[in-house]
């Protein structure tokens, strides 16, 4: 049996972006397409094989530990990004500011999709879903930038809206408006899973 299952949900790419290393920002620049290596994406701060283990992971690792990299990719959902800004009391949340590689819409409540969930590319390539992505205060600093007074707002009304982090399981191209369809594992939830939250 297989041991993911495809779906009818489809997901819409209306926005990419490639974040360059600097050390005060995680802000990404926007483009119309990025070419997917079994790094990631070149050139973007957090391409690689390997990473360092950050705070995330302090249960698990001491920080800087190399560790596989399972977050190559940060995608998000039109969709959360529209409820976010309207909870902080703003217009708009642009993608820049959270450090996004990939804005879609059309699959609701996109943050939770089951992890090790795949995106398959309309070339045949393949991200494999990691987890939730969690806010943290990189972005609430790229929004005070912009909107003084915000970014404190930002990881109260980011909470299970902060999209998901991923890694390429087969390279390809991303380009504006194509689709990524959603596969999911054919696995049932952990019967545990309310004892450990």
């Amino acid at each position: 049996m297989p041991a993911l299952k495809p779906t009818q949900y489809n997901a819409r790419i209306t926005w990419l972006g490639t974040v360059t290393p600097t050390p005060d920002s995680i802000r990404s620049a926007p483009c119309d397409h990025l070419e997917l290596t079994w790094e990631g994406v070149a050139a973007d701060s957090h391409a690689g094989i390997n990473r360092p283990s950050c705070s995330r992971l302090l249960k698990q690792y001491p920080r800087g530990t190399e560790i596989r990299n399972v977050r190559q990719l940060s995608i998000v959902s039109a969709e959360e990004l529209t409820q976010i800004a309207e909870a902080m009391g703003m217009t708009q949340i642009a993608p820049e500011w959270l450090g996004a590689t990939m804005v879609v819409e059309g699959i609701p409540n996109f943050s939770h999709i089951p992890p090790s969930s795949r995106l398959q590319l309309a070339d045949g390539g393949m991200l494999v879903v990691d987890m939730e992505n969690r806010p943290c205060g990189f972005p609430a600093r790229e929004i005070e930038r912009e909107h003084e007074g915000f970014g404190k707002r930002f990881a109260a009304a980011a909470r299970g809206k902060r999209g998901i982090t991923a890694w390429v399981e087969r390279p390809g191209h991303l380009r504006l408006g194509e689709d990524l369809q959603l596969h999911i594992p054919h696995q049932p939830i952990w019967a545990h899973i309310e004892s450990v939250l």
